[in-house]
């Protein structure tokens, strides 16, 4: 495989009894790239996000994550990506220091890089006075710089960020993928899904889910010219209009 491609996908499909959540998916992502994976509810993406972040066998399919095959590797998957989600983070009530400490022993930092790496992120955070507060303390955006940062301690290949911006303001929402574009300026592929279509445009390419297959896949600006759309609001749902998920 190519060395500059970090997840490639050929004819994935995951079933569920008679229920095709997968439908032959195939696509690729490039190291330090922004990838939008796109889909109403019941699309199939949070399938295809499990089997990706090696946490579910596919039923047929090649896939490859990080290098490592998506049946046989599926532990060093783990080892070699970042994941981060709206509706789990952090614990709220452990202090700033602990949860730190916390993730960067599952990811599998050393003890001695986890002291240094928890200094130098509080620090850059300027998280300092919070260092052992609960993080329940902590305002909305502050815990959502802390929850990237903690996922990307052991500097992974590419980090996975399931709807990561939902219920914040347009403000914090676009401090937080100026992070995104720093992680993605230093090499890491970022793999990111969202309900809100402004954010599709910051991707560099996009994918539309529908009913368990990719129905479109490109560049925003391309997409937008191809289905004779103002914005990816738009595309979206012309494309998503006849789902029979829904």
């Amino acid at each position: 495989m190519d060395s500059s491609i970090v997840i490639s996908v050929n004819k994935l499909v995951k079933k569920f009894g008679n229920f095709v959540a997968n439908d032959n998916l195939t696509f690729e992502v490039g190291s330090g790239e922004i990838f939008g994976f796109l889909g109403a509810n019941g699309a199939g993406k949070t399938t295809a996000i499990r089997i990706l972040c090696g946490l579910l066998e596919p039923t047929s399919g090649d896939i490859i994550v990080a290098g490592f095959n998506g049946y046989t590797q599926r532990d060093k998957i783990k080892a070699n990506i970042g994941y981060m989600s709206q509706k789990f983070s952090l614990y709220e009530d452990l202090t700033v220091w602990e949860n730190i400490r916390l993730f960067a022993g599952i990811y599998g930092v050393s003890r001695k890089l986890i002291q240094e790496r928890a200094n130098l992120l509080i620090e850059n955070l300027g998280l300092e006075d919070y260092r052992n507060r609960p993080v329940a303390d902590l305002p909305l955006g502050w815990k959502q710089k802390l929850a990237f940062s903690v996922a990307m301690i052991h500097k992974p290949t590419i980090i996975f960020l399931d709807e990561p911006t939902g219920g914040v303001d347009p403000i914090t929402r676009r401090r937080f993928w100026e992070m995104i574009y720093e992680a993605a300026d230093a090499g890491t592929t970022v793999f990111v899904t969202t309900h809100y279509m402004d954010e599709a445009e910051y991707c560099n390419r996009i994918s539309i889910m529908v009913d368990g297959k990719i129905v479109a896949l490109d560049t925003p600006s391309a997409l937008k010219a191809e289905y004779n759309a103002e914005s990816m609001d738009e595309v979206f749902v012309k494309l998503a209009r006849n789902s029979q998920r829904v």
